[in-house]
């Protein structure tokens, strides 16, 4: 039994790498892909968002993990950080300005800062998506992907 205000260890919150895709690590990451997949293109997230619409399993850094080792057909330009702005700037291997030319080809437009408006961009999951997410994680493959 687990002492109230503790999470089991199937149920920690995930701040690492993932070990396998059927750890609890690698369902949440496969959760993160899932819900990702989903937003359409010209609109964002944020990690923090992410995290706590995934029931706060990942901390939002688990996320920009997740978001760096996600297979390729997830669209992980459209994550943001909370001010708005790209956060794959110092990231190797990264094109410098690259996230922000796939958003401003999606018709996004930044601001002089390098933000963008998240009142404007950010986008809220309608009712279901959430429930469709964690089913669709549950039917994929060993590997993760869809």
């Amino acid at each position: 039994m687990v002492p109230p205000g503790r999470r089991a260890r199937d149920e920690e919150r995930v701040h690492g790498d993932v070990t396998g895709a059927r750890s609890a690590r690698g369902r949440a990451f496969a959760r993160v892909w899932n819900l990702v997949r989903r937003i359409p293109p010209g609109r964002v997230m944020t990690y923090g968002q992410i995290a706590g619409l995934l029931g706060n399993a990942l901390s939002p850094r688990a996320v920009g993990w997740a978001m760096h080792g996600c297979p390729p057909d997830v669209p992980w330009q459209r994550v943001v950080n909370a001010r708005g702005g790209c956060s794959t700037e110092r990231m190797p291997g990264f094109p410098p300005g690259i996230q922000r030319a796939l958003l401003e080809e999606e018709g996004i437009e930044f601001r002089p800062n390098g933000t963008l408006d998240l009142t404007r961009y950010r986008w809220d999951p309608p009712p279901g998506v959430l429930a469709a997410v964690t089913a669709a994680t549950e039917e994929e493959p060993e590997d993760g992907t869809a």
